[in-house]
């Protein structure tokens, strides 16, 4: 049987690994509930700075380690592309490339997060959409399979802010499909016939789409554990693999020769995962939002790059990225979407975990007249072995995450001193667990309705956070944070109070009231109803 038919027919059972002492057993998803809301957000860990992948098997039991043996929880999952030629009334042609994460719920249904962005059709250049996908798939023998879906989020754009109005309606999408594919081992290929609509636009199509699906299991470790060390003693097995980067940084794009109405200087937050292949190569995966000049531009980009090391602390990268982005190709001109960005960082490490960088670029659009010479600022975070390449850790430690996907209200809110009124968004948060009581959120957060007539609202924020004491006896954890970002309307400021009710170890119900706000009189008061994953990696 294939390697990925064994990922699609297998749940997510947790395995057993015994110490010196006692055997260490992790329990198996118990209820319908619990493995739908796991596997939700699973995926969410591939894009947190999580590259590292350990194996274990049992201690020798003659063996005494000073400290406890790592566990581990498996999760199933892979990467799904499908690309899709839309037609839209009364305009060109629009193509979309997805791209989403995906993780089983039981041996015929998985769950995933994902995106659509055009590529080379028409002048949709900073069109983007987001959101959520059901996915099952069943065999009808050993190679073949069929498959169906169903895919709802927010987004939107256009060639100008009044045609996102025709091409998007209120941003709101839905997308269903069924098709056949076959697995051809390391990748599984097939076509559907799909129907993708946008609420009250002149997107409603039928077509055929291509996809193509890669396996990326990942594993986990337990969230109670946080902070602490365990050993790999004794485990003569363990591989020490491709160590990975996640990086925010600040990115500025010097327009040369601009022909669209925008003139200034764009300026953009970049969050970039780079996962290395060996001790020098790597691939990585790098979404941006504009927060000043145009707020809200938004680019997605992949690629590959090299690493050299001129010494311990100083680390020279060169990069290619290719991907799609922009705003409106009437304020800065990106054409189809498509986007170029040969890129290059000097990065000095303050640690072995924690580095700094300068960056410097070039990203151009080939379909339109955008050209910009770039410069900016990074903090790097490094996860997984600082040892040399091929050497195995002894000992490792745990860091916690939280991921939550909610549904996020905005009961009122305001602009310039006009009522904008009710708000629903779709929203997405990690938090990176630095103690006890304090935590860092990252969040994004995406409306399926239209905000003062036009669609694709959107936030992005990040803070700082504080929260009682996790306790596996006490369900209740209550937190709150402060964080800055971005909207539609140019720079915010985000409070949130809120409490986690824990299922499970790792899995909660969340409840949070928000306050924002932003430039020119902006303010919304926001509720927020979802579920929370909770797991920890491992660093060593």
């Amino acid at each position: 049987m294939s390697f990925l038919k064994r990922i699609v027919l297998t749940t997510i059972p947790h395995k057993t690994y015994a110490s010196s002492d006692k055997a260490l057993k992790l329990p198996v998803c118990q209820t319908p509930f619990r493995k739908v809301a796991r596997t939700l957000f699973a995926s969410a860990a591939l894009l947190c700075g999580l590259g590292t992948t350990v194996s274990a098997q049992e201690v020798d039991a003659s063996e005494s380690p000073a400290l406890p043996s790592v566990e581990i929880k498996t999760h199933p999952s892979w990467m799904m592309f499908d690309y899709q030629m839309l037609s839209v009334a009364g305009l060109p042609d629009l193509d979309l490339l997805g791209y989403h994460i995906m993780t089983p719920v039981n041996d015929w249904l998985s769950l995933g997060l994902g995106s659509y962005a055009p590529v080379a059709m028409g002048e949709y250049g900073g069109f983007m959409a987001f959101g959520g996908l059901a996915h099952a798939q069943v065999p009808i023998s050993d190679k073949m399979f069929l498959t169906g879906g169903l895919s709802f989020g927010g987004g939107g754009g256009g060639r100008s802010t009044a045609q996102s109005v025709v091409l998007s309606g209120t941003g709101g999408y839905v997308k269903g499909y069924a098709g056949i594919g076959y697995d051809f081992g390391r990748v599984s290929a097939g076509v559907n016939i799909s129907h993708f609509k946008f609420i009250n636009s002149a997107i409603d199509s039928t077509q055929a789409n291509v996809f193509a699906q890669i396996p990326i299991g990942h594993q986990v470790g337990p969230f109670g554990r946080y902070g602490e060390n365990f050993s790999l003693r004794g485990q003569d097995t363990f591989k020490f693999r491709a160590p990975s980067i996640l990086s925010v940084g600040l990115d500025n794009f010097n327009q040369i020769n601009p022909t669209g109405s925008f003139k200034g200087t764009l300026r953009t937050v970049d969050v970039q995962y780079t996962h290395f292949m060996n001790d020098r190569a790597y691939w990585f995966f790098a979404p941006g939002v504009g927060y000043q000049g145009l707020a809200t531009y938004n680019q997605v980009l992949a690629g590959l790059g090299m690493r050299y090391s001129v010494s311990p602390r100083i680390n020279l990268y060169g990069q290619l990225g290719l991907g799609s982005g922009g705003y409106a190709p009437a304020l800065i001109d990106t054409g189809t979407g498509l986007l170029v960005y040969p890129k290059a960082s000097a990065e000095f490490k303050l640690s072995d975990r924690i580095g700094i960088a300068l960056t410097s670029g070039y990203i151009m659009a080939p379909d339109g007249t955008s050209r910009n010479m770039t410069y900016g600022l990074a903090l790097n975070t490094h996860f997984g072995s600082t040892q040399p390449d091929g050497q195995t850790p002894t000992e490792g430690r745990y860091q916690g995450y939280r991921f939550s996907a909610v549904n996020e209200t905005k009961l009122s809110s305001a602009y310039a001193g006009v009522d904008r009124g009710q708000l629903n968004l779709l929203a997405g948060q990690i938090d990176f667990i630095a103690g006890d009581y304090l935590y860092v959120p990252l969040r994004g957060a995406i409306s399926y309705e239209a905000y003062k007539t036009f669609p694709g609202y959107g936030e992005v924020t990040a803070g700082i956070g504080l929260n009682s004491k996790y306790s596996a006896d006490k369900p209740l954890q209550v937190f709150g944070s402060l964080q800055g970002g971005v909207n539609v309307e140019g720079l915010i400021v985000r409070g949130a109070l809120g409490v986690n009710y824990g299922l499970s170890e790792d899995l909660a119900l969340r409840a949070a009231a928000s306050q924002t706000f932003g430039q020119d009189g902006y303010r919304s008061s926001n509720i927020e109803l979802g579920v929370t994953y909770r797991f920890s990696r491992f660093t060593f």
